[in-house]
């Protein structure tokens, strides 16, 4: 492992958060090196997206047939959160989050070494999912050599915000444990091993699906938190190069607690709190508008 954290120091200047987008109108792709996603790909069941009121953009994971797990730092800005999915007939569907929570370790920072906390988070939705987006089963620990599949909502090209909002998917080969001010696995492009540019997640991926399996057998064995670029450029890059995981068997006794918490409560009730810069504050409330439905055909796609 020695050798893997002199690889991935490399790197630590470069070192972003994968996720929370700013949204730019347009339409394109996702995730570094991968390829776009089909209506029949599993991928399609097991990836959702998350846009909030503050104008931000990340993925996630359906747990439940009402909850979905994200990354923390997707959701310290507040606002309301709306999850976006593609239905069993293809038409696109947006549901309301009534309530969040954020792992109450986390504490945001602006780099993995000034950002203390385990990065996960979960959303509470107003209605459930539909049928044809299936909540994923849970996984163990990652194995050094893995092979893992990501899935997010993120750029595909760099520094180009008209690529985000199309899922795309690309396979990852774990290369071990990486600790700082947190302890994450890191994974890398199979061919390129993080050394030059290769797949991996970018802006707008934190919070996305990190699976492992074939397609019938796929659990989850992850969330995106960060990424990075390669060890070896002659660019300045973010993306592509080591993707940070934090691996959801660490965690397994807050997820189910959480999970558990959440289902039990009444969308009128109290709002969960959620830790931040070590204050507690309340989760976003839903709109307003309570007459309205919560899942509607999305007219922006």
């Amino acid at each position: 492992m020695t050798s893997l954290s002199s690889r991935v120091a490399v790197g630590l200047p470069g070192l972003l958060l994968a996720g929370c987008l700013a949204i730019l109108p347009g339409t394109a792709s996702a995730v570094i090196g991968g390829h776009p996603v089909r209506g029949s790909d599993p991928a399609r069941q097991w990836t959702v997206k998350i846009e909030s009121s503050k104008g931000e953009l990340c993925s996630g994971v359906p747990i439940e047939a009402r909850i979905v797990l994200t990354a923390a730092h997707c959701v310290m800005k507040g606002g309301t959160f709306r999850v976006s999915v593609i239905d069993g007939h293809m038409k696109r569907r947006t549901i309301v989050a009534s309530h969040v929570v954020a792992h109450e370790t986390f504490l945001p920072g602006r780099s993995p070494s000034t950002q203390p906390g385990v990065d996960l988070a979960m959303l509470r939705l107003s209605a459930p999912l539909p049928p044809a987006i299936r909540p994923v089963t849970m996984g163990g620990r990652i194995g050094v050599g893995d092979v893992l599949t990501i899935a997010g909502f993120g750029l595909s090209r760099e520094g180009q915000a008209s690529t985000a909002r199309t899922l795309r998917q690309t396979s990852l080969t774990s290369a071990g444990r990486y600790t700082s001010a947190n302890s994450v696995m890191v994974a890398v492009d199979t061919q390129t091993r993080g050394q030059a540019p290769g797949a991996g997640a970018c802006k707008g991926d934190s919070g996305g699906p990190i699976m492992r399996g074939d397609t019938g057998s796929s659990e989850l064995v992850g969330i995106v938190s960060w990424s990075s670029g390669p060890a070896v450029q002659r660019v300045r890059s973010v993306c592509g190069g080591f993707t940070a995981i934090t691996p959801v068997a660490d965690h397994a006794g807050w997820l189910s607690s959480t999970a558990r918490a959440l289902s039990a409560m009444l969308d009128d009730g109290p709002q969960p709190e959620r830790r931040r810069g070590g204050r507690q504050e309340r989760g976003p409330q839903p709109p307003a508008s309570a007459a309205e439905p919560w899942m509607r055909p999305d007219s922006n796609n």
